[in-house]
């Protein structure tokens, strides 16, 4: 480049060099109004930082000169230099509190920032807008609602302060001057989380309330730092007392019931302006887990919820809450209502409900918290023209009993179930009234089965074989192998004959003590000879035969000791057990289990349901030989009950202590089970002799239940 001058210059001149850029390769000159815009156009968001910061870093760069030398000082330098060993990767204490002091900061930085960005969310969650469960008949028609006002809000002006108090002893007695989190609560939560793998809590009333209001009840971390940061905000929003009654109305309960005021109707049928301390106390104590602390579902519970409420009231005590003297008042615990007074109609719906609800919640993995807030519809498999026959049939032979025997009939109980062999339960019986017998009959495992588990025995000796040598191979029975039906026949092994622990030999006994002489297996069926079929189970493996019945449908739980009286019927499974097992046979040896709930959906939308898959219990011929024996058990005993064209089996079953009466049948792919027994459950669960009240072999009152709810058969 040259520059060339003037040759006379003024002396006091002053030269300008300009320098031109040229354009790069492929855009072309700028104009001089575009160049002009590009002037004009907005400094980066870079630049304008930068000039705002710029006067404040010239003020405090006198300040980062005194400070380098120590900055630099306290940087880590790894390993360190002039050490040796080990002590080369130990920072210094200069590093160390540099290290410490700077995490201190990063977190309080965004702490500020987190809580700055934290908003009170303005909708609430369904916690607080609790819906009613709706259950259908399997026709698609409504049967029953359950929750419908299960929640009332009370203002804190009509809430006694013994119960608030009792409430704040148990759950956060520094509510009042607290700043609305707990930081050893929540480090303690967090401990336990990362440090031990579960979750915890460790939380205030505030953060419960948000938690109830506005959160999910998930107990994740993310879950919990944004409770914490909208727990403080809220504190600092809301008074101290519009949070404590805003925890009040809308905490779980247990029973289906959300805020104190429902609670209180339904674990004392009274307002909570009644309620006295000990009263408040016991209630105080469900919100650490109803399930853990309603003392009617069982004896743990109870005792659980007498330990917790005494701490409560000494709790209340210590922070100045209850006087010493009052205290000493309450020593007996305040038992609560067995059941809810709010959810009691008692109708044999109840027992439909109870089993639907229960039903659901485990197969769609609900959670009763979850549940009692509301908003399903659930589609049950009950059948509403079969559950009001069997209902009516179980009716009229209550009738019946109180006018042939007033006093036996008091201690008379009736349980019947039908199931499909698909596992649908299309109709049951549960009890007379809900509000008086809770439980269900059709699904209480309380009476042996007697002879109606006959047809799990034969089922297993024809699918299996007999073994007549100790290891042998099995040898093949059919309906027509034949043995010893008179009474009194000695049980036997490859080994000899089967002796009891007192040093008997064990002999079989028929009904009436009756001698049938040599009779094939099929005709013992039929005719429900006992001997035989004791026999065929110690040859068939009482292992093999408790497996065969349960494969059927009856649970392991209700399976009786593995002696020779399991061939007899010594299992005492429920009606319900017990027509599933049946419907397995006419399912042509494919078994589903039991189930009372087709689909469920919540607010439209469809919850994910794990329905029963069928599987192969015993062979298809093996269950048709079952069905022929029990079809011809049917048209030997009630010859002119049906056509000859119906599908109709079944059998009687009893006991040889006459303490249980059965019918289990099967009629156009439907089983049905019903059974009688008398139990005064005032005095014990020991099962009575039943002296007559279940009626004849020839007439039985299982029968008659049995025939007139499925009138006409066939």
């Amino acid at each position: 480049m040259q520059l060339k001058l003037p040759e006379s210059l003024p002396p006091d001149a002053t030269m300008q060099l300009r320098t031109v850029q040229p354009p790069l390769s492929g855009e072309p000159p700028i104009s001089g109004q575009r160049a002009a815009r590009r002037k004009a156009a907005r400094p980066s968001l870079l630049a304008r930082v930068t000039a705002f910061l710029t006067p404040f870093m010239h003020r405090l760069e006198p300040y980062a000169r005194r400070l380098a030398p120590y900055a630099r000082k306290l940087r880590p330098v790894y390993p360190r230099p002039g050490r040796t060993g080990w002590r080369r990767w130990v920072p210094s204490w200069r590093q160390s509190v540099g290290a410490v002091l700077t995490s201190m900061g990063l977190s309080a930085a965004f702490l500020v920032v987190a809580y700055a960005a934290t908003d009170i969310p303005d909708n609430l969650n369904s916690y607080a807008t609790q819906q009613d469960n709706v259950y259908f008949w399997s026709d698609g028609t409504p049967m029953a609602r359950t929750g419908w006002v299960q929640r009332q809000a009370m203002p804190l002006k009509d809430i006694p302060q013994d119960v608030r108090w009792a409430v704040l002893a148990a759950e956060n007695e520094s509510f009042y001057t607290d700043p609305g989190i707990s930081v050893r609560g929540i480090t303690r939560a967090l401990w336990q989380t990362v440090g031990e793998g579960n979750t915890a809590g460790g939380s205030t009333i505030t953060q419960q309330y948000v938690k109830n209001v506005y959160l999910t009840q998930n107990q994740t971390l993310s879950r919990k730092f944004t409770e914490a940061m909208i727990a403080l905000k809220l504190d600092n929003k809301m008074s101290k007392d519009k949070i404590l009654e805003g925890y009040l109305n809308t905490s779980w309960f247990g029973r289906g019931t959300y805020g104190i005021q429902r609670a209180a109707q339904a674990y004392y049928g009274k307002d909570v302006s009644k309620l006295n301390v000990s009263q408040a106390a016991f209630l105080a104590s469900l919100l650490k887990g109803a399930g853990l602390y309603d003392p009617t579902l069982d004896k743990s519970n109870h005792q659980r919820a007498v330990e917790r409420w005494e701490w409560i009231l000494d709790r209340m005590v210590k922070i100045g809450k209850l006087s010493k003297a009052e205290r000493a008042k309450y020593t007996t615990f305040p038992e609560p209502l067995k059941s809810n007074p709010l959810y009691d109609t008692g109708e044999q719906s109840d027992y439909l409900v109870e089993l639907a609800a229960q039903y659901a919640k485990k197969t769609a993995n609900i959670s009763d918290k979850q549940f009692d807030l509301g908003g399903y519809q659930i589609y049950t498999t009950f059948d509403r023209k079969r559950e009001t026959a069997l209902t009516n049939a179980v009716t009229k032979a209550r009738k019946q009993a109180k006018k042939d025997d007033a006093g036996a009939a008091k201690t008379v109980h009736y349980g019947a179930a039908s199931v499909a062999s698909d596992g649908r339960i299309i109709a049951v019986y549960g009890g007379p009234d809900h509000r008086t017998q809770g439980y269900n009959e059709s699904n209480s495992a309380t009476v042996p089965a007697g002879s109606a588990f006959l047809p799990f025995v034969y089922a297993a000796g024809l699918e299996n074989g007999v073994h007549k040598t100790r290891g042998g191979p099995a040898t093949p029975v059919s309906p027509q192998s034949v043995y010893n039906g008179n009474d009194g026949v000695p049980v036997t092994t490859p080994e000899g004959p089967y002796w009891d622990r007192s040093g008997n030999k064990v002999a079989a006994h028929n009904d009436g003590k009756k001698n049938y002489g040599p009779i094939t297996l099929q005709q013992a069926l039929v005719r429900s000879v006992n001997t035989p079929f004791m026999q065929l189970g110690m040859d068939t493996g009482l292992a093999q035969v408790r497996r065969t019945a349960e494969a059927a449908g009856l649970l392991s739980s209700s399976m009786g000791p593995q002696v020779p009286a399991l061939s007899l019927g010594n299992s005492t499974p429920s009606a319900i057990r017990m027509a599933s097992g049946y419907a397995t046979f006419a399912a042509d040896g494919m078994h589903t289990e039991p189930y009372s709930v087709r689909r469920i959906t919540r607010n439209g939308s469809k919850v994910p349901l794990d329905m029963p898959k069928s599987q192969r219990a015993v062979g298809a011929a093996v269950a048709r030989q079952v069905t022929e024996a029990l079809t011809e058990s049917f048209r030997t005993a009630h010859s002119a009950a049906a056509p000859a064209s119906a599908q109709v089996a079944g059998k009687a079953g009893t006991t040889q202590d006459d303490t249980a009466s059965w019918y289990v049948g099967t009629a156009t792919s439907v089983s049905t089970a019903i059974v009688v027994y008398r139990m005064d459950l005032s005095k014990s669960l020991a099962p009575l002799p039943l002296k007559g009240v279940a009626g004849t072999s020839v007439n039985s009152v299982p029968y008659g239940i049995w025939s007139n709810a499925l009138s006409p058969l066939g």
